[in-house]
């Protein structure tokens, strides 16, 4: 929810956060001209620092949002560290290659398949990646200059006097793995020095933050601040702030750019932004999880619906990569076995803490708007039951599901009709496109033996190429390409300050491509094992494990979390 920017802070803040500008003002220009070797040497400090503080971390954010050790929520934490570590590996890798051949070396096979368009093969890159992630494929689409063999990639390291630039990242608060993609993104890709404002819901995060990444604080290349909004408002005006980072609402967004309230809405319609400063963010979608109708078994049906409904249950539901609106065809018989598989299994699910602020308000809100929604499971004080809405009116534009994000845990099925399932599957993209608000990330659940059709194989494929969101996943949801760090995430591109929607620009992006257009990731409909599976009790054991391959990759470390993933 938006919240009025103030003018200042308070004056007992003012002082602290100019002497940390100060700083930053001398560190960035010594972080722009660092060499690539002293950046390496950055990184493997990070990488020992963060190692001693795991277990604080985790125990900090599982007591912030009502988790237990040795639980689903228990792995969802270590999850931040996991991918930090992850991405961390992939930064110091491309740094290796930038030193000796004076960009990131693309790992896989490139195509040049349309006009302005390359696509790129980014995964699996070993036989490590292959039994990591059996059977996953991650392809990278980025813009073409028709200025070279390749696509270009460091623009930053392609400078040969870079000058010090200092951006605001203004942080997530539901996922501390957010807050670390974003400032390693501006400090390692873009070169920036970073002024970290914490988000309140998870300030907590501060001094283990200062203290896992002192190896950018103490030089200068980076500052962390808490406070509210009027510590926001300070940095955001302040004149030594170059850029803005935002992860977060679209309606934060507005209210920085354009002020709070019927007089931002009036500057947005007359195109006259309170702030001009170059400004990226992510901010959320409505992710849809387009069903292709096929010979489903009832164990796939049992199987995929528990997939799905994982998928929301994870952090409570406060994800922005959240599966929010199921896709079916309105003519296949599966289509209610699988919403009723689906609330079956929300219903067995133990509820979560409903730590995010305004969950309760925002899911009051879908309550009024849809009294036939099925509430599931047994909530207690503080939490709130997994909700699910299905039937919705495809043809209605307005409704609230199709143009809100509920951020919580809850999520709504529509269905289309369609003539047959090639129609279908095209239909189901143009809903996705023209009716859902934001382009983040998009999924498709399609079986094998339907692939196996020439013309529905053929639809996927063009399904994957329309789908108008920064990434798209087959057989798996979004968060598996947050995960792999090596495939650029953020919003399709195209949007601007008057029409934000899911943002601008993209993190996650160690290949350091200069302009990618969209992130593409392929996965078996059955993963086996799966130990994102929200039922597996044991799937921390996963985590944990997974934490220590990614932070030091070797084959032993890769053998315990393949031995941890089956019996989890």
């Amino acid at each position: 929810m938006a919240e009025a920017l103030a003018p200042a802070p308070p004056l007992a803040a003012q002082p602290a956060l100019d002497a940390q500008l100060a700083r930053l003002q001398a560190g960035k220009l010594a972080w722009a001209q660092l060499s690539v070797a002293g950046r390496i040497a950055v990184l493997d400090q990070i990488v020992a620092d963060l190692s001693a503080i795991e277990e604080r971390w985790v125990a900090a954010s599982l007591a912030a949002k009502g988790g237990q050790l040795r639980s689903l929520a228990e792995g969802e934490e270590r999850f931040t560290l996991t991918v930090t570590y992850r991405l961390l590996r992939y930064l110091r890798k491309a740094l290796v290659e930038i030193e000796k051949h004076g960009q990131p070396r693309l790992p896989g096979k490139v195509c040049w398949k349309h006009a302005g368009e390359w696509r790129l093969d980014v995964y699996p890159q070993s036989v490590k990646d292959f039994l990591a992630l059996p059977f996953v494929q991650a392809e990278v689409r980025v813009y073409d200059s028709m200025q070279g063999d390749e696509p270009p990639r460091a623009a930053f390291y392609r400078q040969a006097q870079p000058e010090g630039r200092l951006c605001l990242v203004l942080a997530a608060g539901n996922i501390a793995s957010t807050v670390n993609y974003d400032f390693l993104h501006k400090l390692f890709v873009e070169g920036q020095a970073v002024f970290l404002k914490m988000n309140p819901v998870n300030a907590y995060l501060a001094p283990l933050i200062e203290e896992g990444f002192r190896a950018l604080i103490e030089p200068g290349y980076m500052q962390v601040a808490e406070g509210g909004v009027e510590v926001a408002s300070y940095l955001v005006q302040h004149p030594a702030i170059d850029e803005l980072h935002l992860t977060g609402s679209d309606r934060t967004y507005e209210a920085i750019v354009f002020g709070p309230g019927e007089e931002g809405r009036q500057r947005k319609r007359s195109k006259q932004p309170l702030v001009t400063k170059p400004f990226t963010a992510e901010l959320g979608n409505i992710s849809p999880v387009i069903v292709v109708p096929g010979p489903w078994s009832d164990a796939d049906v049992r199987k995929q619906a528990a997939k799905i409904g994982g998928w929301l249950v994870r952090n409570a539901g406060f994800n922005c990569i959240t599966p929010r609106m199921v896709i079916q065809h309105a003519a296949w018989p599966q289509r209610q076995p699988l919403s009723q598989a689906i609330a079956n299994y929300l219903a067995d699910m133990p509820t979560r803490k409903a730590y995010y602020p305004g969950a309760e308000r925002q899911h009051a809100q879908f309550l009024q708007a849809y009294p036939q929604a099925q509430q599931l499971g047994q909530p207690s004080a503080g939490q709130l039951p997994w909700t699910y809405v299905p039937g919705l009116d495809p043809d209605d534009a307005n409704q609230l599901a199709f143009c809100e994000e509920p951020f919580m845990g809850l999520f709504s099925e529509t269905a289309l009709d369609a003539a047959d399932t090639l129609d279908y599957i095209a239909r189901a993209v143009k809903f996705a496109n023209e009716q859902l608000w934001g382009s983040l990330c998009a999924s498709i659940i399609v079986h094998p033996k339907s692939m196996q059709d020439p013309l529905v194989a053929a639809a996927v494929e063009q399904a994957v190429d329309d789908l108008n969101y920064g990434t798209v996943v087959v057989n798996h949801w979004g968060a598996l390409g947050y995960y792999m760090c090596i495939t650029p995430w953020g919003a399709a591109p195209g949007h601007d300050m008057f029409d934000i929607q899911s943002g601008v620009g993209f993190i996650n992006n160690p290949l350091m491509f200069d302009r990618p257009l969209k992130s593409v990731v392929r996965a078996p409909f059955v993963s086996v094992p799966d130990p994102y599976h929200a039922h597996s009790k044991r799937s921390y054991l996963y985590f944990r494990q997974d934490t220590r391959y990614q932070a030091k990759p070797s084959v032993w470390n890769l053998v315990k979390s393949l031995w941890y993933a089956l019996i989890s």
